[in-house]
């Protein structure tokens, strides 16, 4: 399975390494959706990993190789004139245009007051919490999402719920409704 589906994944979601990590699996073959994300966003990441999560310049520079390597077609360009036309918090303005550019329908966000629906609607793109967007890539494909955060817990060599329970800090809704499911306890 490939799907070719874009999402542009903003600054805030690519910050918390467990949900980074368990997004960006899901984008790994067999690929549920296609990661974007520009040079902006992924500067604001960088930002951040230095400022506010005190990781070192070699870490940042390590994660920004690792997703230049790993997800080449990701990075949308072309789309900075695009930013004055957008009406939304003028701090992400960048990402709109982003998604716009790329012709992508959704930016996943923790952050809806910076993305008001009548910014996005003139666009047709939606936004969506990543709690929401693991549920619907669930409801694509059960198996093939168990079997990518197994194979993640697997590789961090962890049990699955020691990962669920560091996933249930970002994405609550998506935890409870897998362990449910899955018949997991935490």
């Amino acid at each position: 399975m490939k799907a070719d589906y874009p999402v542009i994944l903003d600054a805030c979601i690519l910050l918390p390494m467990p949900l980074a990590d368990t997004l960006l699996r899901m984008a790994e073959s067999p690929r549920l959706y296609l990661p974007k994300w520009s040079d902006d966003i992924i500067a604001e990441v960088s930002r951040n990993l230095l400022g506010k999560w005190n990781k070192t310049p070699e870490q940042v520079q390590r994660r920004e190789n690792a997703l230049r390597a790993h997800f080449p077609e990701a990075w949308v360009e072309g789309y900075t004139s695009l930013i004055p036309a957008m009406t939304n918090d003028e701090r992400d303005r960048h990402v709109i245009a982003a998604a716009v550019s790329s012709g992508t329908k959704l930016i996943v966000t923790y952050n809806a007051k910076h993305f008001p629906e009548s910014s996005l609607e003139r666009w047709g793109i939606e936004r969506q919490g990543p709690s929401t967007f693991l549920l619907h890539l669930y409801d694509l494909e059960p198996g093939i999402v168990a079997q990518k955060l197994t194979e993640q817990a697997h590789n961090l060599s962890i049990p699955i719920e020691d990962l669920l329970r560091k996933l249930r800090i970002n994405v609550p809704s998506f935890v409870s409704f897998f362990c449910e499911e899955q018949g997991i306890e935490l």
